[in-house]
């Protein structure tokens, strides 16, 4: 059998790699005109198929993606192919949650607020003050008074998307003493703890009742812009949203409205629309925003955990075992 990596990794995951895969043939490949040569006799592929690469292939059966997200992969053909398809989905649920709490306690106790008086060396404790505080881009109007601390026990977590990432969200929200609703397209937990869980089209209802609102669903046809106008309308303008899931799902235009007018809180927010986030662009310039530069995923962890994903899927393929992480593919996920 025959294994090839498109594009090329470096030594030390390669032979790893070699290792797993025993008498298996591994082949790396540098770029995509020797992978389009060497996938026609390929039983497996790590990395990144493109389509020229996939017409070359009589006999591929099994695609391993290096990332979790398949938005950047899939194309009608791809979908269409024989060949199963997995990804790393598991391997980021800690450490992005983490994140998604770093952003939730910051705008709890008004960290967003203090950090930046400290780069003006200024003593003020929020909430003494009755200041209108105008931001550069106009428009939304903040009184130091309604910047009290909110609190996350008690509170109500909203989460769009309860698989993995959502899940190890909700746990850490039970912990908190939160109380968690969460929306999903195929609604199915074990956690009795969760208040409610709800398909999509109740998504209103969780937008209503939520305190901190996080995004944790894949980029997909039905996902993309899901978030707009409408949707900030319902959120309370006591409410704060925090996107990990994937730029696509926000509709910026509209969340920068929002947030100028008070329609919201605040946004704590690691995925755009457009990345890197150009410089001129509002978000960057209101207080009541934090951003992060897509790092939410990144970790010692994750690299360590997504080399125990493919040496254990490359067994697995060996053996004729059930694989990790097999996605459905018209799903997206």
């Amino acid at each position: 059998m025959k294994l090839i990596i498109h594009p090329n990794i470096d030594q030390q995951r390669l032979q790893q790699i070699q290792e797993a895969a025993g008498e298996m043939q591994v082949v790396p490949c540098s770029d995509e005109a020797a992978a389009t040569y060497e996938i026609q006799d390929a039983d497996a592929l790590y990395g990144h198929v493109t389509p020229s690469m996939l017409a070359a292939a009589n006999k591929l059966r099994w695609i391993q993606c290096p990332f979790a997200g398949l938005e950047h992969i899939l194309f009608p053909e791809l979908i269409d192919h024989q060949a199963v398809l997995s990804n790393m989905r598991g391997i980021y649920s800690e450490v992005i949650t983490e994140h998604v709490f770093a952003l939730i306690l910051c705008f709890s106790r008004n960290l967003h607020f203090y950090v930046r008086q400290q780069g003006a060396s200024q003593w003020k404790p929020i909430g003494d003050m009755e200041t209108e505080i105008t931001g550069t881009w106009g428009q939304s109007v903040i009184r130091d008074a309604d910047r009290r601390c909110a609190p996350v026990r008690g509170a109500t977590l909203g989460i769009v998307g309860l698989g993995g990432i959502g899940s190890e969200v909700a746990q850490r929200g039970i912990a908190f003493g939160m109380r968690i609703v969460a929306v999903d397209p195929h609604p199915d937990t074990s956690c009795s703890e969760i208040t409610a869980l709800w398909p999509m089209d109740q998504l209103s209802q969780l937008l209503q009742e939520s305190d901190f609102v996080v995004i944790a669903a894949p980029q997909t046809p039905e996902t993309v812009g899901l978030f707009g106008k409408d949707q900030f309308q319902q959120m309370k303008p006591t409410a704060f949203l925090v996107n990990i899931g994937r730029g696509a799902i926000v509709q910026l235009d509209d969340l920068v409205n929002a947030l100028q007018t008070g329609q919201i809180a605040g946004a704590g927010l690691d995925v755009f629309e457009q990345e890197p986030l150009p410089p001129e662009h509002p978000l960057w310039r209101l207080e009541n925003v934090v951003i992060t530069p897509h790092v939410a995923a990144v970790s010692v962890q994750v690299a360590e955990g997504h080399m125990r994903v493919v040496t254990e899927n490359i067994r697995r393929f060996l053996q004729g075992r059930e694989l990790l992480n097999v996605v459905d593919k018209r799903r997206w996920y």
